[in-house]
């Protein structure tokens, strides 16, 4: 599996991040974008791949974030004669969609469009075996874990830092993880990095990448890295803006 860091932002644009936003690919399944927040639509268009080449969306919860840019994909895929999309997710995913169209109704019709709402359990989606894990954020959230070409990635959503989460994504060839806000902060809803940490030190992963990354952290990633450190000594980075990393060979 490859994986494109699309978007590693949040809710409060930096200039230099985009909102949440992940390109999937892989040698035995199809392209798969997790989550579609504000700007990662240029960002998919600056791939081999392209919009024209995503033709599944799995979304992990309804913040605006992470879906700012359903909407002007679907827009993009028809003005370029791509027809087909399924949009996944959990329950409430169909309501969004028929929302997000009743508002811009020309849009109706134009793509074979289906809507499939998932919830924790395991299934397929786009050729990749899934299995899906409920977080703890304001909003129902699901975490996701993706097998293919004999690799695992999980995807964890907004959320607090869980033992269950991290047991979730245990054995992990590379898990995106949020890690919003520096120890210096007081939140609910997302993690601090001695938070995460110590949520992860029990288990085992290839690579933990940092992503969801508030303007807060910004001049506090050495200090951020330390403090998670101390608790858990595998593999950390901050997930890199727009770039693609190689899941389970070595990453």
């Amino acid at each position: 599996m490859r994986l494109t860091f699309l978007g590693t932002g949040s809710a409060m644009p930096t200039g230099e991040r985009m909102q949440t936003g992940l390109l999937v690919e892989s040698e035995a399944a199809d392209p798969l974008l997790v989550d579609c927040g504000s700007g990662s639509l240029h960002r998919l268009a600056a791939t081999e791949t392209g919009y024209e080449g995503v033709e599944h969306v799995l979304l992990t919860h309804h913040h605006l974030d992470h879906v700012a840019d359903l909407l002007p994909l679907m827009k993009a895929k028809w003005l370029a004669g791509s027809e087909t999309l399924t949009v996944a997710g959990p329950p409430g995913t169909e309501a969004l969609v028929d929302g997000l169209l009743d508002v811009h109704e020309y849009m109706q019709g134009r793509l074979d469009l289906t809507v499939r709402e998932v919830d924790v359990g395991e299934f397929s989606f786009a050729g990749y075996d899934v299995a899906a894990h409920e977080t703890v954020h304001s909003m129902y959230c699901l975490a996701y874990r993706f097998e293919a070409d004999g690799a695992t990635l999980t995807v964890s959503g907004d959320s607090e830092a869980t033992e269950d989460l991290a047991a979730f994504a245990d054995g992990s060839d590379l898990l995106v993880h949020d890690c919003s806000f520096p120890d210096s902060v007081d939140v609910s809803n997302h993690p601090t990095p001695s938070q995460l940490g110590a949520a992860l030190a029990d288990q085992e992963y290839g690579t933990v990448y940092l992503s969801h990354l508030y303007p807060h952290t910004d001049g506090n990633h050495e200090g951020m890295l330390a403090s998670l450190g101390e608790y858990y000594d595998g593999a950390v980075a901050f997930a890199p803006e727009g770039e693609t990393v190689d899941v389970g060979r070595g990453d």
